[in-house]
C-alpha cells in the first residue's frame, strides 16, 4: 500500500470517527429553573421549579427529586416544597423528564439556609483543674470520671487516660511517629482515635489503651473531631460536612452541612455530644458552636474569648480545642492545646 492510500485511509477513519462521537453525544433538551433564578432558599420558604423545554418536544410526565424524596409533577409538570424539614447546606434538585420512550436526567444546585441567625452565649468559670501544658489537646472525653485525651504533632501524639481532678496520669500510649493524632471517642466500649492526614484511624481497649485495630476513611479529607449518640457517630474533616458513620463498621453513611442564616460553615475541629446537640471547637476561633445534628443547623455560638488569657502564657501556647461532658452530673469542661489548665464552666445563655 503507497503512502499516499494511507493517508487517504487515516482521514477517513478519523472522519469516521468524529461523526460517530457526535451521533453518540445526547442533547440537552431540558434544564431546570427557579422562580427568579433563585438558589438559596431559608427554612420556611417554598422552592419552585419547572422544566424548560427549549424543542417543544411532548413531555410525558416529570418526576422531581430532593434528598431523595421523589414527587410526581402535576399536568402543568412544576415542582412546589416547603422547606421544613430538610437537611440544610448544598443539595440537587433532579428531575426526570419521560418524553417518546425516553428518560432525561437534569438537575440544578440549590443551597438552603438556616432562617435565624445563631444565638450567643457566655460563660463563667465554675473551677479550675491542673492540665498538662505541653499537650496538643486534639480531642477530649469522659468515660464515668475518667477523662481520656488525644494529643497530636507528628512525633509526638498519644493516648492518655487521666485523673481530670489532679490531672495525673494514669496510662499513657503513644502514637506511631509518622500520624498526628486527632479526635477521639468512645462507644461500645472501645476508643476510636483519628489521624490527621493518614486517611487511618485506630482501635483502642477502653481499660488498658492497647490497640485492637484500625479503620479507614471513605470520601472524607482528612480527620479533625468526633463525638457519638451511642447509635452513630460524628466525624468531622475540616471541610463543609459532618460526616455520620456506622457504629459498628465505621463506614461513613451519610453527611450534614453547617450553616447558618447567611451561609455554610467549616473547620469544625474537636466535637462533642451534649444533650442532643453536637458542640464543637472551630479551628483558631476561641469559642464552640452548637450544632443541630437532624439538619445543620447551627443554632448558637458559646463566646469563649478571654479564657486563653487565664493560663500560663508561653511561647507555644495554641488555641482553644477540647470539649469534654459529664453526663451523669452535667459538668462541661473545655481547655486547648499547650494550656496548663482545664476549665469546668457554665454556659450562660
Amino acid at each position: 500500500m503507497n503512502t499516499r492510500n494511507s493517508f487517504v485511509i487515516i482521514i477517513l477513519s478519523l472522519l469516521l470517527f468524529s461523526c460517530g462521537s457526535n451521533q453518540n453525544k445526547k442533547k440537552k433538551y431540558f434544564s431546570i429553573i427557579t422562580d427568579n433564578n433563585q438558589t438559596i432558599f431559608k427554612l420556611g420558604e417554598t422552592i419552585k421549579a419547572s422544566v424548560k423545554n427549549t424543542q417543544d418536544i411532548k413531555i410525558d410526565s416529570i418526576a422531581y427529586l430532593l434528598n431523595n424524596k421523589r414527587v410526581i409533577a402535576g399536568a402543568d409538570f412544576t415542582y412546589e416544597e416547603k422547606i421544613d424539614d430538610e437537611k440544610l447546606g448544598s443539595q440537587i434538585l433532579k428531575a426526570q423528564v419521560f418524553y417518546d420512550g425516553n428518560i432525561d436526567t437534569i438537575t440544578k444546585k440549590v443551597v438552603f439556609l438556616n432562617n435565624t441567625a445563631p444565638k450567643l452565649y457566655s460563660y463563667k468559670i465554675v473551677a479550675e483543674y491542673p492540665h498538662d501544658k505541653n499537650a496538643f489537646t486534639q480531642g477530649l472525653e469522659f468515660y464515668g470520671d475518667t477523662l481520656y485525651e488525644s494529643t497530636g504533632k507528628k512525633g509526638g501524639s498519644s493516648l492518655r487516660k487521666l485523673n481530670y481532678k489532679t490531672g495525673e496520669l494514669l496510662i499513657k500510649k503513644d502514637v506511631p511517629k509518622q500520624y498526628f493524632a486527632e479526635g477521639i471517642t468512645i462507644i461500645n466500649d472501645k476508643i476510636l482515635q483519628l489521624t490527621w492526614q493518614s486517611k487511618e484511624g485506630f482501635i483502642y481497649d477502653l481499660t488498658t489503651l492497647e490497640k485492637t485495630g484500625s479503620f479507614a476513611y471513605n470520601q472524607s479529607k482528612e480527620g479533625w473531631g468526633l463525638c457519638n449518640d451511642k447509635k452513630v457517630i460524628y466525624k468531622s474533616d475540616g471541610t463543609k460536612k459532618i460526616w455520620i458513620l456506622d457504629a459498628n463498621t465505621l463506614a461513613e453513611i451519610d453527611y450534614i452541612e453547617v450553616t447558618t442564616n447567611k451561609g455554610v460553615k467549616s473547620k469544625f475541629n474537636e466535637l462533642e455530644w451534649i444533650d442532643g446537640r453536637i458542640y464543637a471547637n472551630t479551628w483558631q476561633k476561641d469559642g464552640i458552636a452548637i450544632i443541630n445534628p437532624e439538619n445543620g443547623a447551627l443554632e448558637a455560638v458559646i463566646d469563649l474569648s478571654g479564657l486563653r488569657k487565664k493560663v500560663t502564657q508561653h511561647p507555644e501556647l495554641n488555641v482553644l480545642n477540647g470539649i469534654a461532658y459529664k453526663t451523669d452530673t452535667k459538668q462541661l469542661f473545655v481547655t486547648g492545646k499547650y494550656w496548663d489548665k482545664l476549665f469546668e464552666i457554665e454556659i450562660i445563655k
